[in-house]
């Protein structure tokens, strides 16, 4: 029972990390209908100036944080102004192509700034653990799980009561009504983009923690990862990219405790949270949490 509760908990941390990075992915396509892959990217770069503005320029940490979701929510405005605007009314495949190859670029970029091997990122609450019983806590989980929670709840209340959030969503589902009722269409598209970068500080830096505060450019490929957790909750749902997350989560850290399964190698774990999502998508498509879409033919 003991080991249950700590795979639990473990599993529910890594998906709060999952269900961040997912929430970025779902703001974007909530208001332009494109997958983001530069998602990752966000992840990376955000992670890497926390530690600049931190860890080597001293300034406190939480102050740090919020420096850093600002600035990076100018990148995402400047990128989406530079290269997704341009691309309006192109077909969809070819944004997904484009976001894939900010990716990469972002990735170079990292790796040519911060070119000192072994950068570690010093956070708050550090390595500590907790006994609960006969179960060990894990800080850096309890803040993911704080972190993604107190998300979760902003991006209700955005795309709930907001103006600007309500206009998003109405451009995700016809961007020519949209325009035709008032609403900015590029308006829409920049402020996704620009909290979807914000929010990818939050996850690259709760990712980093989780892993000790060892920084790598690679983490980006990581949380892409998450691409599951927003398939399996719902591509329009912020409620459904949190419990996608946790899923896949759960999933991979309880396939990797209790599974040994010998001829499908060591990585077991990588692959059940793909089996999961595809088994849901056979009986849900639209995911868990999605909107159903109804047709007339």
């Amino acid at each position: 029972m003991d080991k249950f509760l700590q795979l639990l908990l473990s599993g529910v941390a890594l998906g709060g990390i999952y269900a961040l990075v997912a929430l970025g992915f779902v703001v974007i396509y909530k208001s332009s209908g494109a997958f983001n892959f530069a998602q990752g990217g966000f992840v990376t770069l955000g992670a890497y100036m926390v530690y600049q503005f931190g860890t080597d320029w001293g300034l406190p940490f939480w102050l740090a944080l919020v420096l850093v979701m600002i600035a990076m929510a100018a990148v995402g405005m400047f990128l989406e102004r530079l290269v997704i605007r341009p691309m309006v009314g192109k077909p969809t495949f070819t944004v997904v192509l484009i976001t894939l190859g900010l990716l990469l670029v972002i990735e170079q970029v990292v790796r040519a700034v911060w070119t000192q091997p072994g950068l570690v990122l010093s956070v708050p609450w550090g390595n500590g653990r907790s006994q609960l019983g006969e179960v060990t806590l894990r800080h850096a989980d309890l803040w993911t799980m704080v972190s993604a929670a107190v998300l979760l709840a902003a991006f209700f209340l955005f795309f709930r009561y907001s103006r600007t959030g309500l206009g998003m969503r109405a451009t995700a589902l016809d961007q020519e009504a949209a325009a035709a009722q008032g609403i900015s269409v590029g308006r829409s598209f920049a402020v996704s983009w620009a909290v979807a970068a914000a929010v990818a500080v939050v996850a690259g830096v709760m990712l980093v923690s989780r892993g000790g505060g060892a920084l790598s450019p690679a983490i980006g490929f990581v949380a892409l990862a998450a691409f599951p957790a927003m398939i399996l909750g719902g591509l329009d749902s912020a409620g459904g990219a949190v419990l996608g997350g946790v899923l896949i989560g759960l999933a991979e850290v309880m396939s990797q405790g209790y599974l040994d399964v010998s001829w499908l190698g060591s990585n077991v774990e990588v692959v059940v949270p793909y089996v999961l999502m595809v088994v849901v998508l056979l009986w849900r498509p639209e995911g868990l949490l999605g909107t159903r879409r109804v047709e007339r033919v």
